[in-house]
């Protein structure tokens, strides 16, 4: 990623995450995608179910009212941003990405499916499936990811992930 779209991904987050905070759901992710006809920015929110069950209790209604007060803030900031865009939002679905350090800790237990930046592992890998034991700081601060794949257990840089998602079994 240049250090454009870095900058430009940074000054979304900034405008969206009160806006989301305000209606009471998490900023889980904010992409930046260029396209022949103009800019697309998706906005994934969330919110846990109030059953305790897995999955989003996202609604049409709070995408649409996250939709419609997030392209208010962005007007607000309107030379910061594209010149123009399309502007989407949309619950994690049931592949929920992580993202955030947070997003390991709090889905230990569960099947996740990531990538990495070079590979890892005796095998040298980039693409891992396994369950995720969770974030482990090591010396220095930096942050790892632990997952068990197939009975042996990887520790995977953070900040060499380039995708990682829930894996869900039908």
């Amino acid at each position: 990623m240049s250090k454009r779209t870095d900058a430009l991904l940074t000054t979304l987050e900034a405008i969206i995450e009160p806006v989301c905070l305000a209606h009471g759901v998490e900023l889980v992710e904010v992409r930046h995608v260029a396209q022949k006809d103009g800019t697309v920015i998706r906005i994934t929110i969330d919110r846990a179910r109030t059953d305790g069950k897995d999955g989003s209790d996202i609604t049409l209604t709070d995408c649409t009212d996250v939709s419609r007060d997030v392209s208010a803030a962005m007007d607000v900031h309107e030379e910061a941003l594209p010149a123009s865009y399309h502007l989407e939002v949309s619950s994690p679905g049931i592949e929920r990405p992580l993202v955030k350090s947070a997003d390991f800790q709090r889905c230990a237990g569960r099947e996740i499916a990531l990538r990495t930046l070079i590979p890892f592992g005796p095998s040298k890998q980039r693409k891992f499936q396994g369950v995720l034991r969770g974030l482990v700081v090591a010396e220095g601060e930096e942050e790892f990811v632990e997952l068990n794949v197939n009975g042996a257990d990887v520790r995977i840089p953070f900040e060499s992930i380039t995708q990682a998602n829930l894996v869900y079994r039908f």
